[in-house]
């Protein structure tokens, strides 16, 4: 007689879970557990889940329990996808502080987290590793079918796939074939990062022995070249271990061919390896290398004050050698089996620290950033999972990795707007969010910059933060030497050429005859920003946003650089068919175009946004300044963040006006670190620097501030009136960004809302106002900006009543086709 056992409680126990899907929904998904998944549910796993009436999405296990839902009948899940949790629950916690704060949705937060291939959905596409070699026997039949299909069509979606299988989800399948690196899951598959390679020489050992060492001397008589090769080699080994194969043929005079046949004789070992993109300073990073007096009174200092504080700021000038003490500050965090995660603002711009910590630390560390494809990234994401990394370099994004025990976030440059996420949600600033991931882990945070913001400085000022200070350059290297130029004056007098002055060109021309290099600075890409009709003062614009198109001459086109429209360059007036029309203005295509007219000998190129857009294209730049194939470098602000090159001696800022007239209660901050950053890319190595600021307005505070390097004039001075005017470090800023196709739509809309947040908040609501460009991708824009008192008014409960005043707005007919983007602390 057959026994049919009673199963347990716990195996026909309802479970039900709540899931975070990766939408901007207000709410999370409750969803039924089948029977036989109830052993495997665990918080953090992924399920597939059925949303809407067919979409399939990968979900995140945010809770477990047995209360049923109340207003809706609750789905089962179709399938988990791990055997063990992928977020865990100080990521959880994280998120949801994360969502809370910025007013977003969780769902969005888990779409910034999570790198893409962890969220497969319905429209997710799929296509194959082309770098990856396998064996087809490997796959299963279904595995096969995906595979062939690929190679007939290069991309597929989930949809596809799940059509082509005949089957709901096809996810467990992809997920499988994902793990063995044969198909690439994303929105958008990049190529890999590659490291920079170079070629290492060495002499064959068999030549250690003086006797063999005389023999090839006297065999090399006969080729002088090689013998100079071979002598140069024996030179450069006294005075340092490792010899590029670009420094003995500059050091030897030999040439190529001469260094390529000694390698083919078999005297010389040539040798591969991955290096620094940038100065690598590996004498002075040495195992053991030693801090200055200055940094070990600030790494004593550091550590006492963490012992009191959760978060210090340490300011130190511009190659103060901040890096060697977050080194330091590291090792003992590995020493204690914590985590790090060192942030940068831009992660391509600072390779060299990468290359620097990776000598300390080796495989322990791990690279998060955007040039990664999905692949890697979740490869990084499972090593910092499973404790693999114990630090990790990355940029903003960076913060939302599973950390398991995080012990210190070195947060370096942090008064960098690029810690700012503006579109899309979450609207986070890494700064702030990593000072509360700290928090949750009961870890500690070190700010590093030469030029604080001001509300970190604030901070420390009154005593939330610590404060420690480096005023002296590594080495007692002397600050560089700061020359103002009136651009007016120079006009007047004839002596301007072009939009360099006298006084630029005789430096430019000296560190060129020294063989030294140049970095000239405009904050402006493009040709001519503006083209100007001289008889009716038409002037070509965006048809999907309120801008003046800029003109490229490398293109020969006008380019909007908000949408990316383009169209040909007229040569008569549209409007008035006049043949006069001129450029106004002028950007870093026409400093390279024209400077290159008036020193033809000179060896130029261009850093800004239109020249770096390829994979490599910066990295080769780099490259070429360090090994000096470049002398004059012309950039946007991608030249001030983390250039660090021994031969730079001049820098040359074209038009400080651009950057001290703009209209933002910000604008005098960011001059200063801007000019102050890229003044500090000059005589890094032993030599001043010299710095020309080109201005109409030499006189103007900031720059006095600049020259005299005076930061804590320039903060005492702003702070006077950020606290008169009401802006923060002493208010909190909340801007609303309201946005409709349709103007008269989009003014009713504006004035709704201000009206209802006026109710409650008077005249701490100001607006609704158009901001400088009101049309941005065929969407008008409004804008209301809340200033609420830091100390006397309640964040929570702001928050709480804008989200009720939003709500209710939704629920109207007006806000139909309306767009309403929160943005708390927008600057």
């Amino acid at each position: 007689m057959l026994d049919f056992a009673e199963p347990t409680l716990t195996e026909r126990e309802t479970l039900f879970v709540e899931v975070i899907l990766p939408l901007a929904i207000a709410k999370n998904y409750t969803y039924r557990v089948p029977f036989d998944l109830n052993s495997a549910v665990a918080i953090g796993k992924r399920v597939v889940v059925q949303f809407g009436k067919s979409k399939l999405y990968t979900a995140i296990i945010a809770s477990i329990g047995n209360q049923v839902p109340e207003k809706y009948e609750a789905k089962y899940i179709i399938d988990i996808l791990d055997n063990e949790p992928i977020v865990n629950p100080a990521q959880l916690s994280f998120w949801k502080w994360i969502a809370d704060y910025y007013l977003c949705h969780v769902g969005e937060v888990m779409n910034a987290a999570l790198p893409s291939a962890l969220k497969l959905a319905s429209e997710t596409k799929v296509t194959l590793n082309k770098g990856f070699e396998y064996d087809k026997s490997i796959l299963n039949d279904k595995e096969y079918l995906i595979v062939d299909a690929l190679d007939l069509q290069p991309e597929l979606t989930v949809s596809d796939i799940a059509k082509l299988l005949g089957q709901k989800t096809v996810m467990p399948i992809l997920k499988q074939l994902f793990e063995k690196n044969i198909i690439h899951i994303s929105e958008e598959v990049s190529d890999r990062y590659k490291p920079r390679k170079r070629t290492f020489l060495s002499l064959n050992p068999v030549y250690n022995n003086p006797d063999q060492m005389r023999e090839l001397l006297m065999i090399l008589e006969r080729a002088p070249k090689q013998a100079d090769a071979v002598l140069a080699y024996i030179q450069l080994s006294r005075k340092q271990k490792l010899i590029s194969k670009t420094e003995l043929t500059e050091a030897s005079g030999a040439g190529p061919a001469a260094i390529k046949a000694l390698l083919d004789k078999d005297v010389l070992i040539a040798d591969e390896k991955n290096v620094s993109r940038l100065y690598a300073e590996e004498d002075e990073l040495s195992e053991g290398f030693t801090l200055s007096e200055m940094q070990q009174t600030a790494l004593s200092s550091i550590k006492a004050q963490f012992e009191q504080k959760d978060v210090v700021l340490l300011h130190g000038v511009t190659s103060s050698g901040k890096t060697q003490v977050y080194i330091r500050l590291i090792e003992q965090m590995l020493a204690n089996d914590r985590q790090v995660l060192y942030l940068l603002p831009e992660i391509a711009l600072t390779t060299h620290i990468i290359e620097r910590l990776r000598k300390y630390f080796g495989n322990i560390i791990g690279v998060y950033h955007s040039r990664f494809n999905d692949n890697e990234r979740v490869e990084v994401w499972q090593k910092v999972l499973k404790g693999d990394f114990r630090i990790v370099l990355g940029a903003r994004s960076s913060v939302f990795l599973p950390f398991e025990d995080l012990g210190l976030i070195i947060v370096d440059e942090e008064h960098e707007s690029s810690y700012k996420q503006f579109d899309p949600a979450p609207r986070y600033n890494a700064r702030d969010a990593s000072i509360y991931l700290s928090h949750v882990h009961h870890a500690k945070v070190l700010l590093g910059s030469a030029t604080p913001s001001f509300e970190s400085y604030y901070n420390a000022k009154t005593d939330k933060y610590g404060l420690v200070e480096i005023t002296e350059r590594f080495g007692g290297v002397q600050l560089p030497q700061i020359e103002v130029v009136s651009i007016t004056q120079e006009t007047k007098n004839k002596t301007m050429q072009s939009h360099f002055s006298s006084v630029l060109m005789a430096d430019m021309a000296l560190a060129l005859e020294k063989k030294e290099q140049v970095i000239l600075f405009q904050n402006r890409r493009g040709y001519a920003p503006v083209i100007l009709c001289k008889t009716c003062a038409y002037s070509p614009k965006c048809i999907n946003c309120d801008v003046t198109l800029t003109y490229h001459k490398s293109s020969g086109k006008l380019h909007c650089h908000y949408c990316g429209y383009k169209e040909d360059t007229p040569n008569i007036c549209p409007a008035c068919g006049s043949a006069h029309l001129e450029q106004k203005g002028f950007g870093t295509e026409k400093v390279e175009d024209e400077l290159s007219l008036l020193m033809p000998d000179a060896r130029i190129a261009r850093m800004d946004l239109d020249t770096t857009r390829s994979k490599m294209a910066f990295q080769n730049i780099l490259n070429d300044v360090e090994e000096k194939k470049i002398d004059i470098l012309v950039g946007t602000q991608m030249v001030a963040k983390g250039l660090d090159f021994p031969d730079i001696t001049v820098i040359g800022i074209i038009s400080a006006d651009s950057l001290l007239k703009y209209p933002d209660y910000r604008a005098n901050e960011r001059s200063f670190q801007l000019l102050a950053q890229v003044s500090g890319r000059a005589g890094r190595r032993g030599k001043q620097g010299k710095v020309v600021i080109q201005t109409y307005d030499p006189n103007h505070r900031v720059i006095k501030q600049v020259i005299e390097n005076d930061y804590t004039d320039l903060y005492n001075t702003e702070m006077e009136e950020r606290k008169a005017f009401k802006y923060p470090p002493f208010y909190r800023i909340i801007e609303l960004n309201i946005k409709h196709k349709e103007p008269e739509k989009l003014y009713l809309q504006a004035e709704y809302i201000a009206k209802e947040l006026r109710k409650h908040f008077g005249d701490r609501v100001i607006g609704p106002e158009f901001p400088l460009i009101n049309r941005i991708r065929n969407y008008y824009i409004k804008n209301i900006m809340l200033k609420f008192e830091k100390d006397t008014v309640s964040i929570t409960k702001v928050k709480a009543i804008l989200q009720d005043v939003l709500l209710q707005f939704q629920t109207t007919k007006l806000s139909k086709g309306c767009i309403v983007q929160p943005d708390v602390d927008p600057y």
